[in-house]
């Protein structure tokens, strides 16, 4: 049984995934700046709703995307961020 109570841990260190991570992003935030969207806006709505239609099939896009975890994605901007704050 889980204890709702204790902090949950999540450990993603591997570094090939990390990058893989990345490069992806990379790839679908030019995709949907090609295509005239706002990058930022469509890559949060899909992370909030796992809705794919959020990302262009433009260069692949909404496939690349769709080989990730939202919570990885989310995880990589997070660590990406602190990395230009700290």
């Amino acid at each position: 049984m889980v204890n709702f109570s204790d902090t949950q841990k999540v450990n993603v260190n591997d570094r090939a995934v990390r990058n893989e991570v990345s490069d992806i992003l990379i790839k679908v935030y030019s995709a949907l700046k090609e295509k005239g969207y706002n990058p930022v806006n469509q890559i949060v709505g899909y992370i909030l709703s796992g809705d794919p239609t959020y990302i262009t099939s433009h260069k692949n896009a909404r496939t690349l995307i769709g080989k990730l975890e939202r919570d990885e994605l989310l995880e990589e901007i997070v660590r990406a961020f602190l990395r230009e704050e700290l």
